[in-house]
């Protein structure tokens, strides 16, 4: 048995996560994503890669930015490929894909615009869409397979966000593992990920968290006291807070954090505002909550009263009484509704920012999370004083370094290829599986480098 492993994307970088593996010939996709730090065709993976390989079925763990929305592309160069992902996942696929669609063609001319699906092809690709439920077996052999062995496939819940899964392919005696992001903590909606105990012989993993002292990252009751706290603060002061939050995951769990501090007095009650693609993937959560590990499925996001940010017309207007508003996108990039509100909340005295997770280092949001109040930042090339006060929470929906170690120790691989973060994190990760699992053997992903495992 031979079994290739070729990353095309999201190997030593967090972004555009795709990776391809042949089972003895038939070909699998592991996620397709864009890199939502780079701008147009260049936030692709590289699928001139995948020349003259055999292409079958695409898997895809959750409908992140950075897992998801390259399919287009994808399913562009090989029509006949099917695609497999959790219910959940292709529910709130057909959400995001449209807005993918909709901010890359502002962001290329007209002439590479028209390598761009439209928003009906859009729907036929979702349409195309297979979905499996977790902890079900499905079989997935590829038009080449002449094995009398099946190839199969099973997703786990993996504690990300909604619908998120591992993967886990068995084939003959060989079981691989894909974690996808996964978090073995609670969130406030999402329960810890439910994976497998048994043994595997190749784990594919994350290592998001992989360079970050876990000490710096409390858990969520932490966490959320302490950012009461800090809200009081402001509010109680006559001042509004802007908290920047990615729409899918992040939007929804901050959303129930901060209503359920309200309901336990001991969060001030104000106003909260959401608005935009956020508040639709709120009803599919809504929608999904006794189907899933939800902490309290009783629990609606819609019972939330908010108010919509996309019906203020002036930002002023956010300043005249103390409101709490959870604006995309999570990283503050130049254009969007989070970015335009910080270049107005910096200018207030009395308000804050509020960041509530992880920011990369070439982004707008990296920029306002360093900043102090009485300090000068550059955004757009213009010099400007921070008046307002800037604070950093870590909710976080990646497992820490330590859980990453606590899996590989549940699931006992006899091989490890880590992908999804920076080399120092790759490192720390790397050098601590060698350490505490002697024999495991561990390979450090790296874009067009390709890895054969032979039996």
């Amino acid at each position: 048995m031979k079994i290739q492993f070729l990353p095309l994307g999201g190997a030593n970088e967090i972004g555009a996560s795709c990776f391809y593996l042949n089972i003895d010939g038939t070909g699998i996709i592991l996620d397709c994503g864009m890199h939502p730090q780079k701008i147009g065709l260049d936030a692709l993976p590289n699928f001139n890669l995948l020349k003259d390989k055999e292409i079958d079925f695409v898997l895809i763990s959750h409908a992140h930015q950075d897992h998801l929305s390259a399919l287009p592309f994808l399913v562009k160069r090989f029509p006949y490929i099917r695609i497999i992902t959790s219910p959940q996942t292709r529910a709130i696929a057909e959400l995001t894909l449209h807005n993918s669609v909709s901010i890359l063609k502002q962001q290329l001319s007209d002439e590479e615009s028209s390598k761009v699906y439209s928003h009906n092809e859009i729907d036929l690709l979702v349409q195309s869409i297979e979905y499996q439920s977790y902890s079900k077996e499905f079989i997935i052999n590829g038009y080449k397979h002449s094995s009398s062995f099946d190839i199969s496939a099973e997703f786990f819940d993996a504690g990300h966000i909604l619908g998120s899964a591992a993967i886990q392919i068995k084939y003959k005696e060989k079981r691989i593992f894909y974690t996808g992001d996964f978090n073995l903590d609670n969130q406030s909606l999402l329960k810890g990920a439910l994976f497998p105990i048994e043994q595997i012989d190749l784990m594919i993993t994350e290592t998001t968290y992989g360079n970050t002292d876990s000490s710096l990252l409390n858990d969520w009751k932490t966490e959320s006291g302490r950012l009461a706290n800090s809200i009081n603060k402001i509010l109680n002061n006559g001042g509004s807070v802007l908290i920047p939050v990615f729409s899918l995951g992040k939007m929804q769990e901050i959303l129930a954090t901060l209503w359920q501090l309200m309901l336990k007095r001991k969060l001030t009650q104000t106003e909260i505002y959401t608005g935009g693609i956020g508040n639709k993937i709120n009803r599919v959560y809504d929608y999904n909550r006794y189907v899933v590990n939800m902490i309290d499925p009783e629990f609606e996001l819609n019972n939330i009263p908010t108010k919509n940010i996309y019906e203020v017309s002036n930002y002023e207007d956010f300043f005249k009484q103390p409101c709490i508003v959870l604006a995309s996108s999570g990283m503050m990039i130049e254009g969007t509704v989070s970015f335009n509100l910080g270049e107005r909340w910096i200018n207030q005295i009395n308000s804050a920012i509020f960041t509530v997770g992880y920011m990369e280092e070439n982004t707008p949001g990296y920029i306002f999370s360093k900043a102090k109040k009485g300090a000068k930042i550059i955004l757009k090339d213009t010099e400007k004083e921070v008046k307002c006060t800037i604070e950093n929470f870590r909710f976080s929906a990646h497992s820490k370094r330590e859980g990453i170690i606590k899996v590989a120790g549940r699931l006992k691989p006899k091989e490890t290829i880590l992908v999804h973060g920076d080399p120092p994190a790759i490192d720390w990760v790397g050098k601590s599986l060698l350490t505490k699992f002697k024999g495991m053997k561990v390979y450090s992903a790296e874009i067009g480098k390709e890895i054969i495992f032979e039996d």
